[in-house]
C-alpha cells in the first residue's frame, strides 16, 4: 500500500465523532473543542504517515489521540468554579484576587519593573521597600517585610529574634498549621530552643514569668486559628506578655485588617506591644500567598538583614498584588465591597436566596433530567480561620442521578464545577460563586 492508499483510509473528522469511542470525549471536552482535538488528531496521524509510520487509524485510536493532545495543552494549574461554600478553600487556592489586585499583577508581568531599583536615587534599590509605607499606615506599626508565606514570616522571626536562646510558648499553642508543619519543628528548625509552659487549656501570665529567664530571647503568641478550645480555658493576651519584657514574636495567621467575626486584628495586636506580628496575605486579608511581618524597626530589620531572608523573599507578582489589595483597605468598606473574600463572607441571605433561585431555574432548564431545589446552606472562612464562624447561605440541591456520577461529570467540565456531597445529592452552595459563574454552571450541566 503506497502513501496515498494510506491516507486514504484515514478517517473523517465527523466519523470519528460518531464513534461510540468519541461520546467520552465529547462530553469531557464540549463539542467544539473535542472537534478541534479529532482534527488535530487526524492531522499529526496524517502526518506520521507521510514521515513512515503506520500508525493505528481505527476511530478508537483517534480519539484515544485526541485526548492526549487535548490534556497536553490544558495546563495544570486551571481555573475552577468553588461552588462549596468554603471561602478560602485551601485545596482550590484560597482567596480570589480583587479586580485591582489582578490588574497589578498582570502589569508588572508582561513588562519591565522597578523591583530593585531606586527610580528616585537612580541605583539599585530593595524589593523589601515595597508595601512597606502601606503596611505601616493600615497597621500602625514601625516597620514591616513582605515574604513568601507567614510560615515563613514566622520561621525567619524566630530565626532572627531568638535563635540560639530560649522562647516559651504556651502548650495551648503548640499547633499544627496546614501540610503537617507544627510550631515545635519550626521553632527547632529556626535554632530557637521551646520552653513549653501551661496547660494545653489554661495558660496564665505566671506560667510565663516563671520561665523567663537569662535565656530567654522572644515570647511567641500563636493564634489557634484553625481550631477552638472551649470550656475550661485561660490564656495570656499579646498586651500582658509585652509586659514581661521580653520580645514578642505573635503569628496571627489569617491577616484580618478590619473586623470579620472575632478573629484578633493586626492592628489590635501591634497595638498591644508586640514586638513582630506575622500574618498571611491570602486568607482573611484577600490578596495573594504572602506573609508579612509587621512591628519594631529593630526586630523588622534583623530579619531583613537575616540571611534566610533571601531564600524566603516574595516574586514581582506577589509584591504587585498584595500593594493593589492593602491600597483597598484605606476605604474599609471599598474592600469589603471589593476583596472577594470579604465580599463573600459579609453577603446576606436575602442575596443569596435570590441568586440560589435564580441559578436553580437556570440549571432546571439545562438539565431537565434532574430535581431541582433550592436549599438553607451553612458556608465557612476556610483557610485555617474562624473555626466555629458559621455564615447562612443557600445551596442548589441536584438530585436525581448518583451525586458522585454527577460531581464527576462536573469537575470533568471546562471550567471544572467542585460542589459538596450531602444526603444523597450534590449541592452547589452560591455563596462563593463569583460574578458570571452561574451560567458556567448551567452550561456544565447542559453539557453532561
Amino acid at each position: 500500500m503506497d502513501v496515498r492508499e494510506k491516507l486514504r483510509v484515514l478517517p473523517g473528522v465527523d466519523t470519528v465523532l460518531r464513534d461510540p469511542a468519541a461520546a467520552g470525549l465529547v462530553q469531557s471536552l464540549g463539542r467544539p473543542r473535542a472537534v478541534e482535538a479529532v482534527r488535530a488528531a487526524v492531522e499529526a496521524l496524517r502526518r506520521g504517515i507521510l514521515s513512515g509510520e503506520r500508525p493505528d487509524v481505527s476511530p478508537a485510536a483517534v480519539v484515544e489521540l485526541a485526548r492526549e493532545l487535548a490534556a497536553a495543552e490544558r495546563p495544570g494549574l486551571r481555573r475552577v468554579i468553588n461552588a462549596t461554600g468554603v471561602v478560602l478553600h485551601t485545596n482550590l487556592g484560597r482567596a480570589p484576587l480583587a479586580d485591582a489586585a489582578a490588574r497589578a499583577a498582570a502589569e508588572v508581568s508582561r513588562r519591565y519593573s522597578n523591583l530593585e531599583y531606586d527610580l528616585k536615587a537612580g541605583r539599585r534599590g530593595s524589593r523589601y521597600a515595597h508595601a512597606v509605607g502601606l503596611l505601616r499606615i493600615l497597621t500602625g506599626a514601625e516597620d514591616a517585610l513582605v515574604l513568601n508565606n507567614c510560615a515563613a514570616a514566622t520561621l525567619l522571626a524566630l530565626a532572627a529574634v531568638a535563635a540560639g536562646g530560649e522562647v516559651p510558648v504556651s502548650r495551648g499553642q503548640l499547633i499544627e498549621i496546614g501540610g503537617g508543619f507544627r510550631i515545635p519543628e519550626i521553632l527547632e528548625l529556626s535554632g530557637a530552643k521551646l520552653r513549653e509552659v501551661g496547660t494545653t487549656n489554661r495558660t496564665r501570665l505566671a506560667d510565663y514569668e516563671r520561665a523567663i529567664g537569662e535565656e530567654t530571647r522572644a515570647v511567641l503568641w500563636v493564634h489557634s486559628s484553625n481550631f477552638a478550645t472551649v470550656g475550661f480555658t485561660e490564656s495570656a493576651g499579646i498586651r500582658e506578655l509585652a509586659s514581661l519584657g521580653a520580645p514578642v514574636i505573635a503569628d496571627l495567621g489569617s491577616g484580618a485588617l478590619v473586623p470579620v467575626a472575632d478573629e484578633p486584628q493586626v492592628p489590635e495586636a501591634v497595638a498591644a506591644g508586640a514586638a513582630v506580628v506575622t500574618f498571611s496575605g491570602d486568607k482573611l486579608l484577600g490578596g495573594p500567598q504572602a506573609g508579612v511581618a509587621v512591628g519594631q524597626t529593630e526586630y523588622i530589620d534583623r530579619m531583613r538583614r537575616h540571611p534566610l531572608a533571601r531564600a524566603l523573599r516574595p516574586d514581582k507578582l506577589c509584591l504587585a498584588a498584595l500593594e493593589a489589595t492593602l491600597r483597598l483597605y484605606a476605604d474599609p468598606e471599598r474592600a469589603r465591597r471589593e476583596v472577594p473574600a470579604l465580599r463573600m463572607l459579609h453577603t446576606g441571605p436575602e442575596e443569596l436566596e435570590e441568586r440560589a433561585r435564580k441559578l436553580a431555574a437556570r440549571v432546571a432548564a439545562a438539565a431537565p433530567e434532574l430535581e431541582v431545589s433550592v436549599v438553607p446552606s451553612t458556608g465557612r472562612s476556610g483557610g485555617g480561620t474562624l473555626p466555629l464562624h458559621e455564615v447562612p447561605s443557600r445551596a442548589v440541591r441536584l438530585a436525581g442521578r448518583p451525586p458522585e456520577e454527577l460531581a464527576a461529570a462536573l469537575r470533568a467540565a471546562e471550567p471544572p464545577v467542585i460542589g459538596r456531597i450531602r444526603e444523597d445529592a450534590l449541592l452547589l452552595d452560591v455563596l462563593t460563586l463569583l460574578p458570571g459563574e452561574d451560567e458556567l454552571v448551567a452550561e456544565a450541566l447542559d453539557a453532561g
